[in-house]
């Protein structure tokens, strides 16, 4: 995909979606990544159903600790592989009080040090809660990259670096969550709604149906 191009996608992304953000529901830096590190293999939609009794009961990284990770395994039991997310959140609470003053830090090696936390849920982190023009890889936004020509690569890493490469730096502080739900709700897997895509002239998709 030529600059121009590049550039004239984000900023149709842009236009239609000003402000973009995260669909899962936080208050705090922890909040966030506490929603994020539950949200592997699981619907937002889910993520934020078990967090909206979890925050209020354990707020803090000290509250959470107090539950314990049975007491939080209640909380999240509706979610995939909630035991082992149970243990990586606790041992992640104790690592932020122990080593952190109970703050979650912004800083990628610290981030990527705490259980349950890759390089992707770092990279939320990190944009969405301290404003790093960094851009999280998932599934959608991997499929995005390959299928519209935007960013290609074989692997998660080589589609976030050629997107960092690609991406205007005006548009690299939103770029992860226009991706993501474009790629959610629009560029689906199965069945791309082609027909109804703002980007749909610029893509290279071979099998797009406009």
């Amino acid at each position: 995909m030529k600059k121009s191009t590049i550039e004239q996608f984000y900023a149709r992304l842009r236009d239609a979606n000003p402000a973009p953000t995260t669909e899962l529901h936080y208050a705090t830096p922890f909040q966030l990544l506490v929603a994020v590190i539950l949200s592997a293999q699981a619907t937002d939609v889910g993520v934020n159903k078990a967090t909206a009794g979890l925050f209020p009961a354990a707020p803090t990284p000290d509250a959470m600790l107090a539950l314990g990770e049975e007491g939080l395994a209640e909380y999240i039991k509706t979610i995939g592989l909630y035991r082992t997310k149970a243990k990586n959140v606790i041992a992640t609470c104790r690592l932020l009080v122990e080593r952190h003053g109970g703050e979650v830090p912004a800083d990628r090696t610290a981030l990527e040090a705490l259980p349950g936390v890759g390089r992707k849920t770092a990279n939320v982190v990190l944009n969405t809660a301290f404003g790093e023009p960094t851009i999280a890889v998932d599934t959608h936004i991997f499929r995005l990259g390959n299928r519209t020509g935007l960013a290609p690569g074989k692997t998660v890493l080589d589609v976030e670096r050629k997107l960092l490469k690609v991406t205007p730096d005006e548009f690299k502080k939103d770029a992860h969550h226009w991706l993501i739900l474009h790629g959610r709700y629009v560029c689906k897997a199965r069945k791309p709604e082609c027909g109804r895509c703002v980007v749909a002239d610029l893509c290279g998709f071979k099998g797009k149906s406009v």
